[in-house]
């Protein structure tokens, strides 16, 4: 069987596949970094499309299409990737946020490193927490579950019938929400245990005036969190990977919403 036949209705299927496929490589968590080179996402998205093609190839348009049409095809298989993607990205900035505020709590407010994914300046905390879940992401797997996802999107919403006013956009910010809320929980051990040191430290200021407790508490604070961070790693594991499975099941709500 010949895989990619060279006609103008095929070679429109194939870029109508390319744009779905690439806009979720362009969002998907990891592959979308920094430290993942331009040109090796651009590969990756056509090798992937490559393969995708003849799966999917009876769920394309067979007839040939007028540019503007084709266009407006493509911009909606772009806005459908995307979606895709952010749903994941929305674990990763939970787990980002939760460090931040860990960080700051901790007295690391101005300890900020590069991070690659993003290009940009992040907290020292946040960053490890990124990392992390990025290390348990590729662990567990994960982003087998996006490829699985995007194939199976042609099988449950061809091209051409996207609608965004079915409740698409309310699901996605209940998401979005629920990402704030993840970010809370895991942060919410070491955020308890500050707070009760900062009432101790508050507290032995009033009963020992002349003890120093400005400069006590970084040390016992970052001494504390750190070991309270080491603890709670399995936690924080269990949240994720709660998370990473609620995936496919948001995916699945995601199509039929669209």
């Amino acid at each position: 069987m010949e895989i990619f036949p060279l006609s103008l209705p095929a070679i429109q299927g194939f870029i109508i596949c390319l744009a779905r496929v690439g806009s979720m490589f362009a969002t998907l968590p990891v592959f979308s970094g920094g430290q993942v080179p331009g040109q090796m996402r651009v590969g990756i998205a056509m090798l992937f499309s490559l393969v995708t093609f003849p799966v999917v190839r009876d769920y394309l348009p067979t007839t040939e299409m007028v540019p503007l049409s084709l266009l407006t095809l493509i911009l909606s298989e772009v806005a459908l990737g995307m979606m895709v993607g952010f749903l994941g990205q929305l674990i990763f900035m939970a787990a980002e946020f939760g460090g931040s505020i860990i960080g700051y709590q901790m007295g690391f407010a101005a300890a900020n490193v590069f991070d690659p994914a993003s290009q940009r300046q992040v907290e020292l905390i946040s960053q490890f927490q990124s990392v992390f879940a990025i290390l348990l992401f590729l662990a567990l797997d994960v982003h087998h579950l996006f490829l699985e996802a995007i194939v199976a999107s042609f099988r449950m919403l061809q091209p051409g019938s996207l609608d965004l006013t079915a409740g698409a956009i309310p699901m996605l910010l209940e998401v979005a929400s629920h990402s704030f809320v993840l970010g809370l929980r895991l942060g919410a051990p070491i955020l308890a245990l500050l707070i009760l040191s900062n009432l101790t430290l508050g507290l032995m200021s009033r009963v020992f005036p002349q003890l120093s407790v400005f400069m006590l508490s970084y040390p016992l604070n970052i001494g504390v969190s750190l070991l309270v961070m080491g603890l709670t790693m399995p936690l924080v594991a269990a949240l994720l990977q709660q998370e990473f499975s609620a995936l496919s099941d948001r995916f699945l709500q995601l199509f039929n919403l669209l």
